[in-house]
This record gives C-alpha cells, structure tokens and sequence, in this order.
C-alpha cells in the first residue's frame, strides 16, 4: 500500500517493490509533475533511497527527454560525457546520455554493475524509458549485497584472494574496434590510457589488432556505507557465457587467446565454469523485474545494484546517463 510523503508543495505516494531479496523504492507524485518542481526535496529522498534501497523508480512525473535526463543526473554527480573503455556499443544522444546496449532484441543482458570489469566506474546510472517494448524488454535489476551474502563463502574467498583478469582482443572484427572503445585511434594514446589504468596491452597484427588485461577487484566494500557487495563481471565475459553454438563457432575461428573477451582468475589460471554457473543462478535467484512505462526514470547505484536487460519485441528506446 502506497504511503505518502509530503513535500513543500506536493505529495508522493511511496511504496516499495520487492522480489527475491531485492528492492526498489516507487515514488510518484499524487497528480503528475515536472521532476523539477518537486527539487529539492525529492533529490534528497532519491539520495537516501538508492543509498537505502540501491534503486529508486520515478513513475509518472512528465516526460524528462534525452535533454532533461542529463540536467536531472547532473544533481547527483558530474554527468560522465564519454563511455571510456567500453564493454558494448552504444550510441551518443546527448551531451552526457547514450543509448543502453544495443544488442540485438533477442538477446539477454545478464546481470552486472556498470562498467565493474574495470578499475573505474560510474557511482550512479540513470535510465530513462522513452519508448517500452511491445512485449517484455525490462531491465531487471539484483542488490549486490544480497548477491554476495547468497553466493557461497568458499568461491567468494577464493575469487578475493585470485581477483578477475579481463581479457579483451580488438580489430579483429569479432568485437568492438579498439579506436571505438578508447576513442581514439592514435595508439600512443591508448598507450597512456592503459598506464594510467593498469592495463597490460599488446599490439598485434602490424598494429591492427590489440589484446589488453586487467586484473581487478570481485568484491567491493560500498564506499558510504561500507557494505560488501559482489562486484565484477566474470561470468558475463567468460567464454562460458556464450550460446554453445556461437561459442563453438568462435573457437573454430580463432584461437582462444584471440577470442573478443574472456576471464581468468587474477594469475592467469581458469575460473572453472560451474562456479561461474553459480554465480549466474545466484544472480537469477535475487533479480527484481518490472515492465517499463513511458516516461520512467530509474536511478542506481551502481555499486549496490547490479542491471540487465531482457529479450523484447518491437521498438524500444531506453535512454542512460552516468555520474562519476
């Protein structure tokens, strides 16, 4: 049942939706409104909500647009205008606001914290629903304090001890051209970005190709609040994760050293894959789903709460801006 909460000129109705452990604060004005009219009032109730909660849903204020997306993120945090060392494409709308991932509508997007493959990371992500699919198409969502406290103490401890190596082969037309994920194509610039970030890298084919690897954290301890949180992307860039047939396809193709991306614990050893199957049906077992209504904005954070996306069918336009 909906509680209300009184503002200086407003009231919203407050419930909290929840599923498997994980929860997200619905807040929606009484008779509708701009986001803006109700600043700052709310601002400091979604604050405490991600904080609390690790997410919080607007529903049914009016339309923000692409425009309106970046200048409401932009309370939280500087707004991050480059997706600096990309996972997955995405194109540019605005000044700090990108398209989610366009994979193909068919296709699932498991679950993961922005950008945790890496040493750096947005503290918050917002989305915006401009367009909801015909029929399915969320973006589901699992509190990665749950996560950790579920997966087994064993194979957490030991991925703390070994860490996560990310490793990634660019322009060999298998994944994302190493100009694209760095911006750039001047590679003593990319030289710089991979000193300056800890990563190993490797030019190879004339310079046509790059192999890099980064070992990184699998764990965090939340930075305000010091909760531990499971925090890596293992099972969603290990090779394992791929349809057996796509996989198959790959490992015709190309060595496995050259496939587009895969993990190894942090010395270069295998991750057995059914610690990794562990870890997808944890993340399975603590995942909260809601259909996107035109007009939703979703704000994480992206440490306490982990996103993905589900298969859909026909247009769907869900719009991301990022604060660092």
């Amino acid at each position: 049942m909906d509680a209300l909460i009184n503002t200086t000129k407003h009231v919203l109705h407050e419930r909290v939706i929840e599923c498997n452990g994980t929860r997200v604060l619905a807040l929606r004005p009484q008779a509708g409104g701009a986001l803006d009219a109700l600043m700052p009032a709310l601002q400091t109730r979604i604050e405490r909500g991600m904080e609390e909660y690790g997410g919080v849903l607007l529903r049914d204020f009016d339309a923000l647009g692409a425009a309106g997306l970046d200048g409401f993120a932009s309370r939280f945090g500087q707004t991050l205008h480059a997706y600096e060392f990309g996972s997955t494409p995405r194109s540019r709308i605005g000044k700090g606001v990108f398209s989610s991932t366009e994979y193909p509508a068919d296709q699932w997007i498991d679950q993961h914290n922005e950008q945790s493959y890496t040493l750096r990371w947005p503290a918050s992500i917002f989305f915006y629903c401009e367009i909801a699919a015909e029929e399915k198409g969320a973006t589901p969502v699992a509190d990665s304090r749950v996560v950790y406290q579920r997966l087994d103490p064993a194979l957490r401890r030991r991925f703390a001890e070994r860490q996560v190596m990310y490793v990634r082969n660019f322009g060999n037309g298998l994944d994302l051209p190493w100009a694209q994920v760095f911006g750039t194509d001047d590679r003593a610039e990319v030289e710089r970005y991979c000193r300056a970030n800890h990563i190993d890298w490797e030019w190879l084919d004339d310079g046509e190709a790059l192999r890099t690897r980064q070992v990184c954290q699998s764990e965090l301890n939340h930075p305000a609040t010091g909760e531990k949180v499971w925090f890596n992307q293992a099972h969603l860039f290990h090779v394992s994760n791929l349809p057996v047939d796509v996989r198959e396809a790959l490992l015709d193709a190309v060595d496995e050293d050259r496939l587009p991306r895969n993990t190894y614990f942090g010395d270069g050893t295998p991750i057995d894959p059914a610690m990794l199957d562990e870890i997808r049906a944890v993340y399975r077992d603590t995942m909260l789903s809601f259909a996107w209504q035109p007009g939703d904005v979703l704000a994480l954070d992206n440490v306490l709460m982990s996103h993905g996306r589900a298969p859909f069918k026909g247009k769907r336009r869900v719009l991301v801006a990022m604060t660092g």
